[in-house]
């Protein structure tokens, strides 16, 4: 590695090739529900779990509501019309059951995640992980001592079945299946995702992970994950997002629900490296009580395009709210993403930074809502979006909307656009540095602060993923 001083690292120094993410396994699904979403499809994937009736009807209830939502035109990019989802495949597994030990797991899912790092991760700073490929969960193990405090770590349908008491008063609350035609739709197909829940008092030392892992062509991903902060709980949970590059649209959409009771801490970290071809459309929305927080630490680099506002209900008396996105748009992509924030009680807080760069042909737009209600005091917000482009052909938007009712509420909303010049670029040059390293260097520079909120095993990945990114950006 290039270790002189000032020097950031090249691609080639990581010794990591810029697809390195982007291969696929043969496909050996013992279940296959088919092209296409019907009811006989929703059945196909009740009757392959082994559902309750319950839940079958609330999928096929979802369904009824994916077709009468109409495609979104405010809350997304015009190019949301492309996805075509009669041409999907909802439901691929090889199994229903997700290992415990590793070497229970097939070889090839287990050299696909050993490719990405995934058991080493688990060894070295996880508390627990799971690792889904496809429709379903291939491995999933939490660490004993959480388990003798009452954590609990399953997929959703342990926790609709095993963990009821828990987990059903909860499910589909925050985010109603008639939120959007994405949450209907995820409502019919869910498949994998996680449920956590940390009892009062229990402090998780060490994160928890997802890894979501789509392998198949002309696929959907739709997992689903309820995680709940007992009172004076607290979590990290982080997940991360790969797939193959194939020639054929591939779709994710995921629904996310965080509930942070009275005192409780939740920090969700995600950082997105989905394939160009990937539509990701997803929901993500936390709801904190009394004294409680929901930080969302994002960073969605790839994709065809990303649909994505994390969303904080602050419903509690000073409760504290935060979204801090990075979006990097390269050639053909469209990172559509920013955050919401909902003010319900008194004395509450909410922080939105977002730092998005384009380059190439790349879109970056930003859309946030700031929302605070009827007579309430002492709510205080901060919203900040910034946005790097690489070059003239680069392109964004920025769509804020921010309403107050009442004169007790303190609110601010700053928005800046630059370029990285010339003479910049010439001047890093000058030190030593090649273009795409001094390119690298500037993008880096721009996002460092966001950055460093990541958990270090995060933010070392990030800064090579922005750096095998940045390679003939200049152009």
């Amino acid at each position: 590695m290039n270790t002189e001083k000032g020097k950031t690292p090249s691609p080639e120094a990581w010794d990591i090739a810029r697809d390195a993410d982007s291969f696929s396994v043969r496909e050996e699904h013992e279940l296959d529900a088919g092209l296409g979403l019907s009811e006989k499809v929703i059945d196909y994937i009740s009757d392959a779990k082994g559902e309750p009736d319950w839940i079958r009807q609330f999928r096929k209830k979802s369904l009824q509501i994916f077709y009468k939502k109409p495609i979104p035109t405010h809350w997304a990019p015009a190019q949301i019309a492309e996805v075509d989802f009669d041409k999907i495949r909802y439901y691929l597994a090889r199994t229903k059951a997700a290992a415990k030990d590793w070497d229970d797991v097939p070889d090839d899912v287990k050299q696909t995640f050993e490719r990405l790092g995934v058991p080493e991760h688990e060894r070295k700073f996880l508390a627990g992980i799971d690792a889904q490929f496809d429709s379903e969960s291939a491995y999933s193990r939490m660490k004993t001592e959480l388990e003798k405090q009452g954590v609990i770590f399953v997929g959703p349908l342990e926790g609709l079945t095993k963990y009821a008491e828990i987990f059903r008063p909860w499910f589909g609350k925050v985010i109603p299946t008639t939120d959007s035609k994405y949450s209907a739709l995820n409502g019919a197909c869910f498949s994998g995702g996680s449920f956590v829940y940390v009892p009062k008092g229990v402090k998780v030392k060490q994160p928890l992970q997802a890894y979501f892992r789509i392998n198949a062509e002309n696929f959907g991903q739709f997992e689903r994950t309820l995680i709940i902060a007992d009172e004076g709980a607290e979590l990290v949970y982080m997940e991360g997002c790969t797939a193959p590059r194939f020639d054929t649209a591939t779709l994710h959409s995921g629904v996310v629900e965080l509930v942070a009771l009275n005192g409780a801490k939740i920090q969700y970290v995600t950082v997105q490296n989905w394939s160009s071809n990937i539509f990701n459309l997803v929901t993500q929305r936390g709801m904190a009580m009394e004294d409680a927080e929901i930080r969302w630490i994002d960073c969605n680099i790839g994709s065809r395009m990303t649909m994505k506002y994390p969303c904080v209900i602050l419903k509690g008396a000073r409760s504290r709210g935060e979204v801090l996105s990075i979006a990097l748009a390269h050639t053909g992509q469209i990172q559509d993403t920013g955050a919401k924030m909902i003010h319900l009680a008194d004395e509450t807080a909410s922080n939105i930074i977002s730092k998005s760069v384009s380059t190439g042909t790349g879109r970056a737009n930003y859309r946030g809502l700031v929302h605070v209600g009827k007579n309430l005091k002492a709510c205080k917000n901060n919203s900040e979006c910034h946005t790097l482009l690489i070059n003239p052909r680069s392109a964004t938007e920025t769509h804020p909307a921010i309403t107050v009712h009442g004169n007790a509420a303190q609110t601010q909303h700053e928005a800046s656009v630059s370029k990285i010049s010339a003479e910049q670029i010439f001047y890093m040059q000058q030190r030593g540095l090649t273009e795409a390293e001094a390119m690298s260097l500037a993008v880096n520079g721009f996002v460092n602060d966001l950055v460093r909120e990541f958990p270090m095993e995060y933010s070392v990945e990030l800064k090579r993923l922005i750096e095998m990114e940045m390679e003939g950006s200049v152009a």
